[in-house]
C-alpha cells in the first residue's frame, strides 16, 4: 500500500453531501450496524439532505479500530463534519444510535462550532436515566440472536459468518453504550424525543427525562415497533420536516 493511500482521512460519511441542499439531516446507525442500515430512507427529506454517518470498524471501514466511546467518536467525526455544518442541520439516531448525536452536540457547543437545529433521539433514555436497554444484558448467544433480527429486516440471510463478523462490532457498541454515563447535561440544541407505541425496548414512559436535557424538547410518540424507523415512515419524516424545516423557511 502506498503511503499517500495509508495517510488518507477516513470517511466518516457514505456518501458526499448535496451542495445545494438546503439543510442537512445527519443519520447514526443503530448498534452493530453500518450507515447503509438506511438503505430505505429517501435521498432527501423535502430540503432536507440525509447524511449518512459511517463509524470506524464497520462495512467499508471495517479494518478501521472501534472507537471504544462516544466522546472518541465525536472528537473524530467533528473534524470531519466541520465543512458540511454550513446551513441548518440535525441528528437523528436509534436507540443506542441516538445518544452519539448528543455527545457530538456537547462537544460542537464546547468548541464554539454551529448547533444542530435539532437532535432526534428515538427509543432511548436520556443520558442521565442510563445506561439502559435489553441488549446491554444479553450474552453472546442472545446478541447473536439480535443480529439475526437485524440481519433478515435489512433483508439479508442471517447466515452463521454474516452473524460473527457482526458480533464483535455490537459488542464493542454495546460497552460503548454502557461507558457513556455523564450524568445531568443539558445541550444548548433543541430534542425531539421519539417514541413508538408498540416497542416494549424502551417505552415512551422511560423518555420523560429529554426534558431535563434541552430547554427546548417536545415528546411524541409514533405507530409502530422498535425498528419501524428503519423503513423511514410518513409519520417520522413529517416530524423531521417540522422540526428542521421550519428552519429552513426562516434561514
Amino acid at each position: 500500500m502506498s503511503e499517500s493511500r495509508r495517510a488518507r482521512p477516513p470517511r466518516w460519511l457514505l456518501r458526499r453531501p448535496d451542495p445545494e441542499a438546503r439543510a442537512r439531516l445527519f443519520l447514526f446507525p443503530y448498534s452493530g450496524c453500518g450507515a447503509s442500515m438506511y438503505q430505505a430512507w429517501p435521498r432527501k427529506v423535502g430540503d432536507i439532505d440525509v447524511c449518512l454517518i459511517q463509524p470506524p470498524a464497520r462495512q467499508n471501514r471495517i479494518a478501521e479500530p472501534h472507537y471504544e466511546t462516544y466522546e472518541n467518536m465525536a472528537e473524530g467525526l467533528i473534524e470531519y463534519l466541520r465543512p458540511h455544518l454550513d446551513r441548518p442541520f440535525a441528528f437523528f439516531g436509534h436507540c443506542g444510535g441516538a445518544l452519539p448525536g448528543v455527545e457530538v452536540t456537547r462537544q460542537l457547543a464546547a468548541a464554539g462550532l454551529p448547533l444542530p437545529t435539532r437532535v432526534f433521539v428515538s427509543s432511548q433514555v436520556a443520558p442521565h436515566d442510563g445506561p439502559y436497554g435489553r441488549l446491554l444484558e444479553l450474552d453472546a448467544d442472545g446478541l447473536r440472536v439480535e443480529l439475526g433480527h437485524i440481519i433478515t429486516r435489512l433483508g439479508g440471510e442471517p447466515t452463521g459468518a454474516l452473524i460473527e463478523m457482526g458480533l464483535e462490532v455490537l459488542v464493542n457498541d454495546i460497552e460503548a453504550n454502557k461507558r457513556y454515563s455523564p450524568g445531568a447535561i443539558t445541550i444548548p440544541a433543541g430534542i425531539t424525543a421519539i417514541g413508538w407505541s408498540e416497542d416494549p425496548e424502551i417505552p415512551m414512559k422511560l423518555m420523560g427525562g429529554w426534558t431535563d436535557t434541552s430547554a427546548d424538547c417536545r415528546h411524541v410518540e409514533l405507530p409502530g415497533g422498535h425498528f419501524e424507523f428503519m423503513s423511514a415512515p410518513e409519520t417520522l419524516l413529517a416530524e423531521i420536516r417540522a422540526d428542521l424545516g421550519e428552519q429552513i423557511a426562516t434561514a
